[in-house]
């Protein structure tokens, strides 16, 4: 009895969880899509500095606030915004380099 009453709780949970992860299905193709776009593109590498960037992509539009940076455990992260993806370094290196998604705060 005990059995069936444990089944029956856990049936219950795995239909009712199943509308939640539908959604997450839908955003990791998406989330896919971007990524081999970025492929595609030419962006700053990684490893890159930030002299190198400025010389191949020309100057950022805007240049966002540093973050991090209190430790060695945290270094110093440096945004920089071009028009349609955004770099990201540690230090003076690139360490990521993202196409940019519409939002409140694009351009």
């Amino acid at each position: 009895m005990k059995y069936i009453a444990t089944s029956l709780i856990v049936a219950t949970l795995a239909f009712a969880a199943a509308p939640l992860l539908l959604p997450a299905t839908a955003h990791a193709e998406t989330l896919r899509m971007k990524v081999q776009q970025e492929q595609r593109m030419n962006l700053p590498k990684n490893g890159m500095t930030m002299a190198e960037v400025r010389r191949e992509y020309g100057a950022p539009i805007k240049i966002l606030p540093t973050r991090g940076g209190s430790s060695r455990y945290q270094p110093p992260i440096h945004r920089w915004e071009y028009a349609k993806y955004i770099v990201y370094f540690q230090n003076t290196h690139v360490i990521h380099s993202v196409l940019r998604t519409p939002g409140p705060h694009a351009l």
